[in-house]
């Protein structure tokens, strides 16, 4: 087990607790830190075998697959063990969540929903005209007002004639949601607003830091221009010894950092697009492996509907991926073919195998014609590197899972409920996959620890159109030949 796999699995152990806490802290009182062993029993099981035996002695079929089985089934009995009551976590019908973008910062006590009185309930009522909205009853939980019935008209139509009545009646002391329930039964949710002018806190609340985003940007170029330097070929020896080497590193950390920050900035400017408020971009420094952990913004208030849920998920990976494809191909014309390894991999730079990857394949041949050929990988130019990982984030971003951009592309596409089956099957295949290719592992367990469930938007029943339908699947489509391998046919026909 070497250092970086080490420090892998250290943040790996770091990443899935604060993910864990976020996300299952207010549904069970089981501890978090037994919750959090549970799942991580794979990674440190592998972890101590390879550690014992080293890499040449094969892990026990049994000791392979079983831990991937049992562990999440103990970690989903765990979970309903200590099941809190819904009024920690409302629930909608089948499971779904009413909690809303944004409702998460704001304590869940502050959000309880009272009664109305019967005059006010009277008017809820008038809300719901029937040849829109036929409302049978309305059902009263600790945190939001559920009203249920059968829709007459098209969801949109439906959902602005509530809501400006709700808005007309209630002024903004209730958002509302429109949610999928059982078939051709959608229902309406109120919730209290935290963003009413009666609770300002939520808005009195920081939302850009810009000094803290700059100093995050600036710290993440230093660290990621340092990574550059050793890729390369440079020693930090003798980066401390001769300073002005940090310009080496440059042609590895400034394309990094802009398709980091495009990514976010699509997200971001999506976001501002719909008004939903979004925080600035925020680079994760890391003094080793890659130099950072990324970057991420985030949303403090409701999506609006589908469709702004779909533009928002897909600005990301699209400008994320529009600005890596020219610079990996840039970067694969500087770089040179080097003689296939044992040691080569999709993490090994200077020994890279392009086969894991249709796309790559592809693109490698393309641009290095008759010099990648069969026992041949690719010595990756710094550039090409920055590239390549602008690739891999575009690919990992996209998986359908929860509340990743591809979790939020299904959930916009087919519906919330059809997105947690999905989210459910990308991750057994997933970790299926990462038994080919253990350095998806990590990932794989990352999955694991995700919720399935996409919070909904507040119309979360109209559907999208077709060109927005057609524009996902084919982001799916790109995330299919990212991680497909080549198939032999055509390794054969590519001379690969």
């Amino acid at each position: 087990m070497t250092i970086v796999e080490f420090v892998l699995l250290i943040c790996l152990g770091l990443l899935s607790y604060l993910i864990v806490k976020r996300t299952v802290s207010h549904l069970t009182t089981t501890p978090i830190w037994l919750l959090w062993l549970v799942l991580m029993l794979p990674p440190l099981l592998l972890s101590v075998w390879l550690l014992l035996f080293g890499e040449d002695q094969p892990l026990p079929l049994a000791l392979l697959i079983l831990p991937f089985i049992l562990c999440p089934l103990l970690y989903w009995w765990l979970i309903q063990k200590g099941r809190r009551p819904l009024s920690a976590t409302e629930e909608g019908e089948d499971g779904l969540t009413l909690k809303t973008k944004g409702m998460a910062a704001t304590s869940d006590n502050k959000l309880m929903a009272k009664p109305l009185t019967p005059e006010e309930e009277k008017r809820l009522r008038n809300c719901f005209p029937w040849g829109v909205y036929y409302l049978q009853n309305v059902d009263y939980r600790p945190q939001a007002i559920l009203c249920r019935g059968r829709l007459k008209s098209n969801p949109e139509v439906a959902y602005h004639t509530v809501r400006e009545n709700v808005e007309q009646k209630f002024g903004d002391r209730f958002l509302l949601i429109f949610q999928e329930g059982t078939p051709n039964k959608p229902f309406f949710a109120l919730v209290p607003n935290p963003w009413s002018k009666q609770k300002t806190a939520a808005q009195t609340e920081p939302l850009k830091r810009p000094v803290l985003a700059l100093a995050l940007l600036f710290i993440t170029l230093f660290t990621t221009t340092v990574i550059g330097v050793e890729f390369a070929g440079f020693t930090v020896d003798q980066l401390q010894t001769d300073p002005s080497l940090l310009v080496q590193g440059l042609p590895y950390s400034l394309p990094l950092v802009a398709i980091l920050g495009v990514h976010e900035l699509s997200h971001y400017g999506a976001a501002i697009h719909y008004k939903i408020r979004a925080t600035l971009p925020y680079f994760i420094p890391m003094p080793f492996f890659l130099g950072t952990f990324g970057a991420f913004i985030q949303m403090r208030s409701p999506v609006p509907h589908r469709k702004a849920l779909f533009d928002v998920a897909i600005a990301g990976p699209v400008g994320g991926f529009l600005l890596s494809l020219p610079i990996l191909i840039w970067g694969l014309m500087l770089s040179e073919t080097t003689p296939l390894l044992q040691e080569s991999s999709l993490l090994n730079f200077q020994a890279l195998d392009p086969r894991f990857s249709l796309f790559l394949s592809v693109l490698g041949k393309w641009t290095l014609g008759s010099d990648l050929t069969t026992n041949m990988a690719i010595a990756l130019h710094p550039l090409a590197i920055a590239g390549y990982l602008g690739i891999i984030v575009t690919a990992l971003n996209l998986m359908p899972v929860g509340q990743l951009d591809g979790g939020h592309i299904v959930h916009s596409m087919f519906g919330q409920r059809s997105a947690i089956a999905i989210g459910q099957v990308a991750r057994l295949l997933m970790l299926i996959f990462a038994l080919r290719r253990p350095e998806f592992m990590v990932w794989a367990v990352i999955l694991l620890f995700l919720p399935t469930a996409d919070e909904p938007a507040l119309n979360d029943v109209t559907e999208l159109d077709n060109r927005r339908d057609l524009l996902g699947l084919l982001a799916l489509g790109l995330l299919v030949i990212i991680l497909l391998p080549v198939p032999g046919i055509l390794a054969q026909w590519l001379n690969l």
